[in-house]
């Protein structure tokens, strides 16, 4: 039983992981924080737990400049993640925000194909137009039904993706440098360095730092201690122990839960057509992430 216990160990890290991230968004709309604001203390409370982790695992802080500008590129792009999302997210809802921002799923394979010479698959481009034929059943009836502050929702959601994609490559790219940071001490110097770049977003644009209320204090500390921290702590521990094909499911639970959490908790409208158009887009969504 013990055995077992272990060898299933990598898939529940994953499991538990995404299950957690999925709370991201809720959390988000939970907190009356500005959009910027949230993001600050997201990063600012999971950078200095992972910071805390790093040190406890006497894990190096400094491996030479690339390094830590490496870290650093990967906290900028994050920062502009962050500040499409959570505009996003105030606009259209958790759920369908959280749907939105997983489409970087096609532009990482597009940039693959760009800037890496990898081969345009049947899959690859039928998923694409399955995601899209997805996304359309679910806003199209109120694309043209609502106020302007939806349809820049669904372009935010979309810029956040982007956002995310570069993130994705910059961060990449800090673990595959000859010399690089440790796994805590990296994500940690990303978070931190996002953090920073947030504080100065929200202070150009004039948003405030408060915390509203009490309660928002919970809102936040849940967001960036449990969410980004022990959420990615979890999947980067046990990711590269399982196949991509069950990583790739497995994640897809994230967009999927904060869809569920995003009717459950806020009673999200939903027709049978726009269940229909997210459940086509889920799929989708694994058919580009799982690619042979």
């Amino acid at each position: 039983m013990q055995d077992s216990t272990l060898k299933n160990l990598p898939l529940l890290q994953v499991l538990a992981g995404a299950s957690l991230i999925s709370f991201s968004s809720i959390m988000v709309r939970l907190s009356e924080a500005d959009p910027t604001a949230a993001g600050v203390y997201r990063v600012l409370f999971g950078g200095i737990a992972l910071l805390a982790g790093a040190l406890i695992r006497r894990e190096n802080l400094w491996m030479g400049a690339k390094a830590f500008f490496g870290a650093a590129a990967a906290g900028l792009f994050f920062c502009f993640d962050m500040v499409f999302w959570h505009r996003s997210i105030h606009y259209v809802g958790p759920g369908l925000a959280t749907l939105i921002a997983n489409f970087q799923v096609f532009l990482v394979a597009a940039a693959g194909v760009l800037f890496f010479k990898e081969k345009v698959t049947t899959r690859l481009i039928f998923s694409i137009i399955t995601a899209l034929a997805g996304l359309y059943l679910i806003v199209a009836q109120d694309w043209a039904a609502t106020a302007g502050n939806y349809r820049a929702g669904v372009l935010l959601g979309l810029l956040a993706a982007l956002s995310y994609t570069f993130y994705l490559f910059a961060l990449r790219r800090t673990m595959v440098l000859p010399v690089k940071l440790p796994l805590f001490a990296n994500m940690a110097i990303m978070s931190l360095v996002s953090a920073l770049f947030l504080y100065i977003t929200a202070t150009v644009t004039g948003e405030s730092l408060a915390i509203p209320r009490p309660v928002d204090w919970l809102w936040l500390l849940i967001y960036g201690l449990v969410c980004h921290s022990l959420g990615w702590i979890l999947i980067g521990t046990g990711m590269p122990r399982i196949p991509p094909s069950k990583t790739g499911l497995i994640l897809l639970m994230q967009p999927t839960l904060a869809f569920i959490w995003d009717i459950l908790i806020f009673a999200r409208p939903t027709t049978a057509i726009e269940a229909l158009g997210a459940v086509i887009t889920l799929g989708a969504i694994y058919l580009g992430a799982v690619r042979r």
